[in-house]
């Protein structure tokens, strides 16, 4: 079976957003639990050989096996594509596998990708490294300018990747434009979307073809599990996506699953609330500092473009100390609260400092022309008390010499 049955889609489709993360996609068994049951089985049993064959053919609902799909996977899965807007939902391993899967799924030797230069150290990765090795032709560009996707496009290009807003430095990219330019060179548009979250940014409404997560982040939300999610139409998923997803082994495991699937019960809460934090350090900070990036700020340069996308300004905060890598980590090692990790999205306030982590990887000039500086400091903004979390960012600066 390529996906399970969960709740009436034409029901569920005209209920509220809040309402669908708490009940769409529910599957309940014979006992009639309330809180959705966890299935922990590799494999599924038939009455007959018949039914096996028909579970395999398609021509009978039901599952067969937890590599292909799973009552858990098919939970998250059809509440996600509710969320998103989307026909499909596949829930892989990690947000990576995820990004991996849009990509290799539907490319082979000989076919182009254009790919906006600010996007995740591994996505990067991913264009620079890896899609090469298997003859897959790529191109970085900047992903602000929209002539240079105009110009970046060649017979072959099947695919624009991008990410907005972007990790670490929060750059904005225009979801409708892009996607027009690749619509008319019947190219596919694919939209990292994890910083916004469904909550706050809808890239499907703005034109995208193909949406990636990693739930690890913001839809986990506490530091738990890893897991993906690539969301599409049912055309590609069924040419393109679902044989990929069948064959390479990248789904989620049921665990994980059932943990994301209760986590979206609360999803908006949790954002609403972090992005109400995430305002307030915005505007302490920048009290101390020039060079501070949020979408709230009047002096955040895509003020406009941000906030005609998204629904608020996001949960992360991005500054620049003056006195580089020496004054960053002075600045990290006084936090009391604020936890020092590369995790993101979490319940609880992180801080991470890119250049040393995240996107070590990529080359020094990379990530200079990234504008990830030794002393750039990505705040993920949590759930504690705002006064609190203020506090502590501003007495380590202070301890920091900032």
């Amino acid at each position: 079976m390529k996906s399970g049955a969960g709740t009436d889609k034409k029901l569920t489709s005209s209920w509220a957003q809040q309402t669908q993360m708490v009940r769409a996609g529910t599957l309940r068994s014979d006992f009639g639990e309330m809180s959705e049951a966890l299935f922990l089985t590799s494999g599924f049993s038939y009455e007959t050989a018949e039914e096996a064959e028909a579970r395999f053919d398609g021509r009978a609902e039901g599952f067969t096996y937890s590599r292909q799909s799973n009552p858990n996977l098919a939970m998250l899965q059809e509440r996600m594509a509710l969320l998103e807007g989307a026909e499909v939902g596949r829930a892989t391993g990690t947000g990576m596998a995820a990004m991996t899967a849009a990509l290799l799924a539907g490319l082979r030797a000989g076919d182009h990708v254009l790919g906006a230069r600010a996007l995740f150290g591994s996505c990067r990765w991913l264009l620079d490294e890896l899609l090469p090795r298997y003859g897959i032709e790529t191109t970085i560009i900047d992903g602000t300018d929209i002539d240079a996707w105009k110009k970046g496009v060649r017979p072959n290009t099947k695919i624009f990747f991008m990410e907005t807003p972007a990790n670490p430095t929060l750059e904005i990219i225009d979801i409708r434009a892009v996607a027009d330019v690749a619509h008319e060179n019947g190219a596919k548009l694919v939209v990292d979307n994890v910083f916004a979250t469904p909550i706050l940014q809808r890239p499907m409404a703005l034109g995208a073809d193909i949406v990636c997560y990693s739930t690890t982040k913001h839809i986990d939300g506490q530091g738990r599990c890893l897991g993906g999610m690539v969301l599409c139409d049912k055309a590609w998923d069924e040419e393109v996506l679902y044989p990929y997803y069948r064959h390479t082994g990248c789904a989620m495991t049921p665990f994980n699953a059932w943990m994301m699937h209760k986590s979206l019960e609360t999803l908006s809460l949790r954002v609403h609330a972090m992005c109400d934090n995430a305002e307030k350090a915005a505007f302490a900070i920048a009290d101390r500092l020039d060079d501070v990036r949020h979408p709230v700020l009047d002096t955040f340069k895509q003020q406009n473009l941000a906030l005609s996308q998204m629904d608020r300004g996001g949960t992360m905060v991005v500054f620049e100390v003056p006195g580089g890598r020496e004054q960053a980590f002075r600045f990290l090692n006084n936090l009391e609260i604020v936890d020092i990790s590369n995790n993101l999205g979490d319940s609880r306030s992180i801080a991470t400092h890119p250049w040393s982590t995240t996107h070590k990887a990529l080359a020094e000039e990379t990530r200079l022309e990234l504008g990830i500086t030794p002393g750039l400091i990505r705040l993920s903004v949590g759930l504690e008390d705002a006064k609190d979390l203020v506090g502590d960012i501003l007495k380590a600066f202070d301890k920091a010499g900032i």
